[in-house]
């Protein structure tokens, strides 16, 4: 089946030649010209915020945008619902002759932001180009977002610390997904980040996560913090295993601090083939596994020391069989140590009692992980005194297709499987 008119494609095709050459200021009103061809009356681009709380309109076309809101709240608006959960929502009641749309833009699985269509028609093949549109909008922004501060200061709430601005520029996206795996993250405050990092990579059926926590709260700890990647990464690619990865990394410290500075860290590896997870525990945190949405446990292994302190302890490769919907979840001290002024810690047991419940009421993991840093900040009373960064990944199975339980988990789709003759043309 056929999808989408003549209109649609000349639209694709006409926004992709112009994108090559085009900064990212012009965009807004290069992707209105090219939407008049699939009888598309005005289309407005919604980026969220770093914290994924407000949705900031994009500008660069002041005629379209006039009379619109240049921010919009995530919580209480039909357009965070729509980012929250990933879903095409009527921006307006029908009326007249044109029908507005939430539109969801997605790098990948990572949430960016929304469009907002006004179009002509309300069909199958109106809905098809609003979100091959939204796809393509959604992959121009990322191609220009590694060189457009005018990107980096729309999504900005306030100033960020040097720290902070090192680590983002370091961490993968905060969401991935195949057939056999999703992936997402979470970390605040997101404006003074500082020692923590996470990092994921995929390497055939192997999957590599990792979160380090690096000693200290100032741009030290996030040079630290960076050190630690780039060593991991480094030795990761050229075929180190657990152990020496860590090693890596303990030796890339000493020669940069001597003995004054350290890394606690998990370092881990996922068999997408079979289930085995294999991890070191470097002085972290032990990660733990939620089975069948309600049985939570520690992996318990024997922890070697600090990287960065040398104190000999012998390092362990320990493992775990997964079983398909095993969700593993790294973390540092920030979620679980979180307290109120004379308060109780929030807690392990509140933290995997969240991520229990929220995935039993059906949210995306990107939605509960974004749900779960605002519980842990309100329980500190909006301050945290610590990085909390939480990395969790669902072992779906061993196939890359299909892919149905990544897309519903991640919110890549609200309507459920599609029979294979809706889910649009097949690459051949």
């Amino acid at each position: 089946m056929e999808h989408g008119g003549e209109g649609g494609r000349r639209m694709l095709a006409d926004l992709l030649a112009a994108s090559h050459l085009m900064p990212v200021e012009l965009l807004p009103a290069k992707t209105n010209a090219c939407a008049r061809a699939a009888s598309f009356r005005r289309v407005l681009i919604y980026l969220a915020d770093l914290r994924r709380r407000t949705l900031c309109l994009l500008p660069g076309d002041e005629a379209a945008g006039e009379g619109h809101e240049k921010e919009l709240p995530v919580e209480g608006t039909v357009a965070g619902r729509a980012f929250q959960y990933g879903d095409v929502l009527p921006a307006a009641p029908p009326g007249g002759d044109v029908f507005e749309w939430w539109v969801p833009l997605l790098d990948g699985t990572e949430r960016i932001g929304l469009l907002r269509v006004s179009a002509e028609r309300n069909d199958a093949e109106a809905r098809y180009d609003m979100e091959s549109l939204a796809g393509l909008v959604a992959l121009i922004l990322v191609s220009k977002r590694g060189t457009s501060d005018a990107l980096a200061k729309l999504t900005r709430a306030r100033p960020m610390s040097l720290a902070a601005e090192m680590q983002w520029n370091l961490l993968p996206p905060r969401t991935y997904a195949d057939g056999r795996v999703t992936i997402s993250a979470a970390l605040e405050p997101a404006y003074d980040i500082s020692g923590d990092v996470f990092e994921y990579a995929v390497d055939g059926p192997v999957v590599h996560l990792t979160i380090f926590d690096a000693m200290g709260h100032d741009t030290a700890a996030g040079l630290s913090g960076a050190l630690a990647l780039g060593a991991c990464r480094n030795a990761r690619r050229q075929g180190a295993g657990l152990l020496a990865k860590a090693e890596a990394v303990e030796a890339a410290l000493i020669e940069q601090y001597g003995l004054r500075r350290y890394v606690t860290g998990i370092l881990a590896t996922l068999d997408t083939r079979n289930g085995m997870l294999s991890w070191v525990n470097r002085g972290h945190h032990p990660p733990i596994v939620i089975r069948d949405n309600r049985w939570t446990t520690h992996l318990k292994c024997r922890p070697a020391h600090p990287m960065g302190t040398a104190l000999g302890l012998p390092g362990t490769v320990c493992r775990e069989h997964l079983q398909p919907g095993d969700r593993i979840v790294l973390y540092t001290d920030g979620i679980t140590e979180a307290r109120r002024a004379g308060g109780r810690e929030f807690g392990l047991d509140r933290f995997a009692d969240f991520l229990i419940r929220h995935h039993a009421d059906g949210l995306p993991v990107p939605e509960t992980l974004r749900r779960l840093i605002q519980a842990v900040l309100d329980y500190h009373d909006g301050e945290l005194q610590d990085d909390a960064t939480v990395l969790m990944c669902e072992w779906i199975g061993p196939h890359l297709e299909p892919a149905r339980t990544a897309a519903e988990l991640t919110g890549l789709t609200s309507d459920g499987p599609r029979d294979e003759d809706q889910a649009g043309p097949a690459c051949m």
